[in-house]
């Protein structure tokens, strides 16, 4: 059993999602970041970075309990626990750790940044929505470009990659972005083609009535955004 430690965010979706599809038991233990709970000792002791997703793995090595915090992290502990979505060519290994290391550090940071300066900060600031919403639009032209070669991100297979990015890229993140994505129509394919999966659907059900995008109260764009 896997104590699956989540918000209902793009990078806690990615784990949900990673769940299902590698059909692994769970239970989710809500982290409610609107009130601060990221931040109590207990969870810091799991995740040091107060950020969700972060699970603990109760059948981990050896049977002993094992906590993994950080999503790409996560998604390759689940690959190499369970050999599912991990293919045997080494080359193929790297092409699909590329695109996964991708959206950790392209999509996720700058779409998250994104975000913020659309939909959750205080006050407009055009040169952080420029910068950060500029970059969003170019990335989408990255990833509608490799679309347009290859069925899925790693390939013709589908794989980690496309499971961590798809939660970046649901029509709510769009409208937060700004981001029309009838410009993009490899993107508007790969989106319709993921997004019809069972297990990606049950992921992206976990606790969907607690989603919320934008406009935050004052305690919880301070739970969220400040700096404990």
């Amino acid at each position: 059993m896997i104590d699956f430690y989540y918000w209902p965010t793009p990078n806690g979706h990615k784990i949900s999602i990673a769940l299902e599809e590698f059909a692994l038991d769970y239970q989710t233990k809500s982290i409610n970041i609107l009130t601060g709970e990221q931040h109590t000792p207990e969870f810091l002791a799991i995740s040091p970075n107060n950020r969700v997703p972060a699970i603990v793995d109760h059948d981990g090595p050896d049977g002993q309990p094992h906590a993994v915090f950080e999503s790409g992290a996560i998604f390759l502990y689940f690959a190499q626990k369970t050999g599912k979505f991990w293919p045997e060519d080494p080359v193929q290994q790297s092409i699909v750790t590329q695109w996964l290391f991708f959206q950790n550090a392209s999509v996720g940071p700058m779409f998250g940044q994104c975000g913020y300066f659309n939909g959750y900060a205080k006050e407009r600031v055009e040169h952080g929505i420029q910068r950060y919403c500029g970059e969003t639009k170019r990335l989408y032209g990255v990833i509608d470009k490799r679309l347009g070669e290859q069925e899925y991100l790693a390939g013709s297979d589908y794989s980690l990659a496309d499971m961590s990015t798809f939660p970046w890229m649901t029509e709510k993140q769009q409208n937060l972005h700004g981001v029309d994505v009838t410009a993009f129509s490899n993107v508007e394919r790969w989106l319709a083609t993921v997004g019809a999966r069972p297990a990606v659907q049950r992921g992206m059900a976990v606790m969907e009535d607690d989603l919320k995008v934008g406009n935050p109260t004052e305690e919880s764009f301070k739970a969220m955004f400040g700096q404990e």
